[in-house]
């Protein structure tokens, strides 16, 4: 399969199994020379984040990793990729859904087998219009949110967190308690988080990326690699420019910018 004329696409690859990571990684390169592995993932937490920074055109997702499994980045990545799992599961427990990803692999992959995947990646691609990736982008397709669902159900590996109320945060000498609902957005900041309410700020010592993780997904939105706002402060979001978009809140004066990954958030229903 390197025929310089097929088209190239960007990568990235989730494994946590040194082993099996070289492997996929060799034979990609070996049977289709044209793919652009641009980042590599040990884990789901990382995986997630190299997402957003790379926007990669397929991703190749473990089911089981440390952190976020395959699955839950897959939920997040939605449509806005080519998925392709690779998994030591069985056929069987894998039927689900076989037609929400666009393709699976077993461990250990064959060389021939992986070949067989990027053939429906050129066709998937070539046959692709703009216009139907950014419908698929608006939607998690009906048949994609219960073929992960039916996995997950399946192949439980962890237990639920219960979702916390509060968040303990440091102010100077003191230490607040900051209820989720006062909380205006999450961001970033070195080895903190920065906790904004409509009456000041905070810093936490966990992670954004930690906290999303125990965070309603419903109620606390990621609109950027390193921004989580609560969608009950959001007053309006407002373009930029024809890829930008800019949150405007109540009771703050800061604005914050939307990723192009996350514009789909604010885009009217059909």
């Amino acid at each position: 399969m390197n025929d310089l004329t097929q088209p190239a696409f960007t990568v990235l690859i989730a494994e946590d199994e040194d082993m099996m990571r070289e492997r996929l990684i060799s034979q990609l390169k070996q049977c289709y020379p044209q793919a652009q592995i641009v980042a590599v993932a040990e884990n789901g937490n990382d995986a997630w984040d190299l997402w957003l920074e790379h926007e990669p055109d397929v991703v190749f997702l473990d089911i089981q990793m440390p952190g976020l499994s395959g699955l839950a980045v897959a939920e997040r990545i939605r449509a806005r990729s080519h998925i392709v799992f690779v998994t030591a599961y069985d056929q069987h427990a894998l039927q689900a859904f076989e037609h929400a990803a666009l393709d699976y692999l077993l461990k250990p992959v064959t060389l021939e087998r992986l070949e067989q995947t990027i053939k429906r990646l050129i066709e998937r691609i070539q046959n692709t219009s703009k216009s139907a990736s950014q419908t698929a982008e608006n939607s998690v397709s009906k048949s994609h949110a219960e073929a992960l669902n039916s996995i997950a159900n399946a192949n439980q590996t962890s237990e639920k967190k219960t979702k916390p109320k509060w968040l303990r945060a440091s102010v100077g000498k003191q230490i607040r308690l900051i209820h989720l609902n006062d909380i205006l957005f999450l961001q970033s900041d070195t080895k903190y988080t920065r906790v904004v309410t409509k009456d000041g700020e905070a810093y936490i010592r966990t992670a954004l990326k930690d906290l999303i993780e125990m965070l309603d997904p419903e109620i606390f939105w990621q609109i950027h690699r390193g921004t989580v706002v609560n969608a009950h402060a959001i007053e309006s979001a407002e373009r930029i420019d024809s890829e930008r978009l800019e949150v405007i809140l109540r009771n703050c004066a800061e604005r914050l910018t939307v990723s192009r990954s996350f514009g789909y958030l604010f885009r009217e229903s059909n």
